[in-house]
């Protein structure tokens, strides 16, 4: 008897306790009072934003134009040059095998010019004594003449290949200019370095990299799902990472015909002439966004991106209009462009609907207004 009143007693207590907590509840129970809105006039356009950088219409790289070691670099980056400017002096030794059949062709020739010599000068005594005919004499004076070239041009390639030595030194200066006026971008080699020449099977070493930094492009990507949106001419505003509260005026140019494989997605590459001024200095290679408007809408009925909602089946956008205070129903609204934040509307609601505010985060209590406390 004793273990029955036990559990009556705990079960009297339970039962005090759930009603005094379903009493509570029920009476402070607070109800979401929400917000509306109604439509607005506003100007939205539809934008493609591309990531990319600015860089260098033009770059040109300098390569020497025979092979050596670079003794000395006159120039720093950031340099201003003009065409013709001195950038680099290059240390040349010669191949021995070149230098020695260069040398070998002089010497063929002095001992080819020095018989032709003879022979001229026999020929002209004979024709003085008008022993042999004038056409006789003109074409030995001929053979003297191209020996005597002959020789000079083995000169000169031996000089090529000594590169202007004097005395017989085998070891010569030659020097590197710039072919282009603008800035210098980057020295890849340093003092020391082994550099070669280009050829049919090389690009030869760059010793500098000039580019004119007045003129600068937007070279950037954008996904397939936006490329067909583009085309050639469009107005582009140009943003970069380095530069706060500056924009830049730019005109695309190119729209790649072949995409690239990016990360899994198609990206194609676009470029943009962009339109410089004097206020800040561009470097190459600055990031950049370039901004493109494909549609724009100006002074059309517009609803806040925030108050639509969307079916979760056919996942199509509906508002809830407010037809008494606090009661809504659901109306389809059918939309046009979007900036995301704000969307054209184009049928569905009235200027003058009450349209919630669904997604409030923090709910008022009714409790709360009606005390004033």
């Amino acid at each position: 008897m004793k273990y029955l009143k036990y559990i009556g007693i705990v079960a009297l207590i339970g039962g005090v306790l759930f009603a005094s907590a379903f009493f509570i509840k029920s009476n402070s129970t607070s109800s979401i009072v929400y917000d509306t809105e109604t439509l607005i006039t506003a100007t939205i356009e539809d934008k493609i934003v591309a990531t990319g950088k600015v860089l260098p219409e033009d770059e040109v790289n300098i390569v020497p134009q025979i092979a050596g070691i670079i003794e000395k670099i006159l120039v720093e980056e950031g340099d201003e040059v003009a065409a013709g400017d001195l950038i680099a002096r290059i240390k040349v030794v010669p191949n021995e095998q070149t230098l020695n059949s260069a040398e070998g062709r002089v010497k063929s020739a002095q001992i080819v010019l020095k018989n032709s010599k003879i022979e001229f000068e026999r020929n002209e005594a004979l024709f003085t004594k008008e022993i042999i005919s004038e056409q006789d004499f003109n074409s030995v004076t001929l053979r003297y003449n191209q020996d005597m070239q002959n020789l000079s041009n083995a000169k000169s390639d031996l000089q090529i290949i000594k590169l202007g030595s004097s005395g017989g030194s085998t070891i010569t200066n030659t020097n590197v200019r710039a072919t282009v006026s603008g800035t210098i971008l980057e020295i890849p080699v340093k003092e020391g370095d082994q550099v070669i020449q280009a050829n049919t099977f090389n690009a030869g070493t760059t010793i500098a990299t000039i580019a004119d930094l007045d003129k600068m492009i937007f070279e950037g990507q954008v996904d397939e799902g936006e490329v067909g949106k583009l085309s050639v001419g469009m107005p582009l505003v140009i943003t970069l990472g380095a530069i706060e509260n500056k924009e830049y005026s730019a005109k695309l140019r190119l729209i790649a015909p072949k995409g690239t494989e990016v990360g899994g997605a198609i990206q194609f590459k676009i470029e943009g002439e962009v339109y410089l001024d004097d206020e800040y200095v561009i470097r190459a290679g600055y990031s950049a966004n370039a901004s493109i408007v494909t549609q724009k809408k100006v002074d059309v009925i517009a609803i806040s991106e925030a108050l639509l909602q969307y079916d979760s089946k056919t996942k199509k956008p509906y508002v809830e209009i407010e037809t008494s205070s606090q009661k809504f129903e659901r109306k389809d609204v059918k939309l046009g462009i979007s900036d995301g934040i704000n969307a054209e509307l184009i049928e569905g609601v009235s200027k003058t609907d009450k349209i919630k505010v669904w997604n409030k985060t923090e709910p008022d209590k009714r409790g709360d207004v009606d005390n004033g406390n």
